[in-house]
């Protein structure tokens, strides 16, 4: 797979030295002569130009590309990379930066964004997961299919603790795709009883998690009013 990076800075240069080492092909973009470092990521392509214009995303070859990785520390320039290489050079799958959380709203399809990535929105989201049992917590969103990898640990008050998965009755389109018990990670079976402390991990669609929420947790409810969550 070959993946272009906006951004040749210490979170762009991080990046690529994964992508590499999970063997994909990477080239990183960066407009600063001062970012083009080339003896720090030695296996990957280096172009000094700017990621905003047209001209140089023809020069990077962009319609070659997989994936374009938007990861300068210019919102701005995160989103008209984005743009250019979905819009002007039909990139598969483009992935956002994100640095100030108040624009985060705009780092959707509308910008050629498949998928943002918020910092700060993902260390909340970690602590939440970490500290918090019997709410849902959201770790991700996937653009493209309206729905979230959600995460809830399971209170030992659950309805459903000691009973089969395969018997809850999840919402709609809604998946249980991970249990993790005990430092360990297990596939659902349908037969396999949960347990009071488990983390489960669905994919759910939005508008699925508050009843998500309730079937699992309808002691965290007694309103009928969903728990707030980092969102």
């Amino acid at each position: 797979m070959r993946v272009a990076i906006a951004g040749a800075g210490a979170v762009g240069r991080s990046i690529a030295r994964e992508l590499i080492q999970n063997g994909h092909e990477v080239l990183l973009i960066d407009k600063n002569p001062a970012s083009i470092k080339p003896e720090r990521v030695a296996d990957a392509e280096w172009l000094l130009a700017d990621s905003c214009e047209l001209s140089s995303l023809e020069e990077a070859r962009l319609d070659k590309c997989d994936v374009v990785i938007a990861a300068t520390g210019d919102d701005k320039a995160n989103l008209v990379t984005s743009l250019l290489a979905k819009t002007e050079f039909g990139v598969p799958r483009t992935v956002g930066r994100v640095n100030h959380p108040n624009n985060e709203w705009l780092f959707t399809e509308a910008w050629g964004v498949d998928v943002n990535v918020s910092t700060p929105r993902i260390m909340s989201a970690l602590v939440e997961e970490a500290v918090t049992v019997g709410d849902l917590v959201r770790l991700f969103t996937f653009r493209q299919g309206n729905a979230n990898l959600v995460e809830m640990t399971l209170p030992t008050d659950s309805p459903y603790v000691g009973k089969p998965a395969g018997l809850i009755p999840l919402p709609e389109n809604c998946a249980l795709v991970t249990i993790l018990r005990d430092g360990q990670v297990y596939v659902p079976d349908p037969e396999q009883p949960i347990e009071s402390g488990d983390e489960l991990l669905f994919v759910v669609p939005a508008d699925g998690e508050d009843e998500l929420e309730r079937l699992l947790a309808p002691s965290n409810h007694p309103s009928g009013h969903p728990s707030s969550r980092g969102d």
